[in-house]
């Protein structure tokens, strides 16, 4: 009969650890989601600010390009 009610006991322990920590869960899903858009936006950042830099070093060569001429 210990056994048993032991069982009991164990199997009710699990079942509500099981269901525990959903809004933790959540919250740090949140923050990565967070986070990961973060470095997206810098990387997408760094690049549009070299894509521009470069487009500025075309423009300075086809200047130089068009007075030698």
């Amino acid at each position: 009969m210990k056994k048993l009610v032991f069982m009991f006991v164990a199997i009710a322990a699990m079942s509500l650890a099981s269901c525990g920590n959903k809004k933790a869960d959540a919250e740090k899903a949140t923050a990565d989601s967070i986070r990961i858009a973060d470095s997206i936006a810098a990387v997408e950042a760094v690049a549009a600010a070299e894509a521009e830099a470069a487009a500025d070093t075309i423009v300075v060569v086809e200047e130089e390009v068009v007075v030698a001429e």
